[in-house]
């Protein structure tokens, strides 16, 4: 069995039936000292065999190196760390896909190679009230300009393209419309069905419900507590984030049992796509060692005993 673990518990959405298990939370280093973590760690690995991490890049610097020091004093390649880079509130919705299938057929390896997969199929975005610091998306002149209206919102999509739209007056950012773009006001939506998950901060507005929800022609809505971690993302506090979401657990099986399947040649771990996400090695063989000296920077994926 496989246990999804992540470092925040507004990364752990409700579970939406009874055989959906729950992630486990892993304390921070403010919170808890290496050897507890050492513990910590081990305990699920005695209990489930292997963790997969989602490791957002937005985390604190000190959360990733502890996580990347108890694997390598453990020793063990059952512990993959996920580099996923969503919102906060799509990373949740990822981490409650992957355990999803944590109860289905699929081998450790597989299940955490799904994850980039799946965030590719993930429409994440939000209603801001200001771009003006905003830098993951890409963000024109007259867009910053226009933040500095009291009253200026924009409706900005980060995955799985950059889209950006400001609302209640024409212009708009680039990215071109799919079935469900809902007209030039919106940002292009999910061309399969989806649920949307939302989340207030503060701003005060019903577009995400009345408008966006409608226009994406999503099959339910539900809104959660907004994530610690999504003003700073957006870097702004005035917002309602969003993501939809394939919901059926039956669909998500189907979607990564057709990718072919591969055995990861560094550490064997069963993958699909092109990397292992335990050992993060490629897919495709290394270039010759002559080659491979001459590039910059080239390491050799971690590998750990087991």
């Amino acid at each position: 069995m496989t246990a999804i673990a992540v470092t925040s518990a507004d990364l752990v959405l409700p579970a939406p039936d009874r055989h959906t298990p729950a992630a486990a939370v892993l304390h921070p280093p403010d919170r808890l000292d290496l050897e507890g973590s050492l513990a910590e760690t081990t305990a699920l690995l005695e209990r489930y065999g292997h963790l997969v991490v989602v490791l957002p890049p937005w985390l604190p610097a000190a959360t990733a190196r502890r996580l990347h020091t108890v694997r390598a004093i453990l020793e063990t390649d059952r512990i993959a760390l996920l580099d996923i880079d969503l919102p906060p509130l799509a990373t949740a919705l990822l981490v409650r896909q992957l355990r999803q299938l944590s109860v289905c057929d699929f081998s450790p390896g597989v299940i955490a190679s799904a994850a980039r997969l799946l965030s590719h199929y993930i429409y994440a975005g939000a209603l801001l009230g200001s771009v003006a610091k905003l830098d993951r998306v890409p963000v024109g002149l007259g867009a910053h300009a226009r933040s500095w209206s009291p009253s200026a919102q924009f409706a900005v999509l980060a995955n799985p393209a950059p889209h950006l739209v400001k609302l209640g007056g024409g212009g708009g950012g680039g990215g071109r419309g799919g079935a469900h773009a809902g007209g030039a006001g919106l940002p292009p939506g999910p061309e399969f069905a989806t649920h949307l998950t939302f989340a207030r901060g503060q701003l005060a507005s019903d577009w995400v419900t009345a408008e966006l929800a409608p226009a994406w022609q999503v099959q339910g809505v539900m809104e959660n507590p907004l994530p610690a971690d999504s003003p700073g993302w957006w870097a702004t506090g005035k917002l309602v984030e969003f993501a939809a979401a394939i919901p059926d657990p039956a669909v998500l099986y189907q979607l990564v049992a057709s990718v072919r399947r591969e055995e990861c040649r560094w550490c064997g771990a069963e993958l699909i796509g092109d990397r292992c996400g335990f050992c993060s090695a490629p897919l495709a063989a290394p270039p010759p060692p002559r080659a491979a000296a001459d590039a910059t920077g080239a390491t050799a994926p971690y590998r750990a005993r087991s």
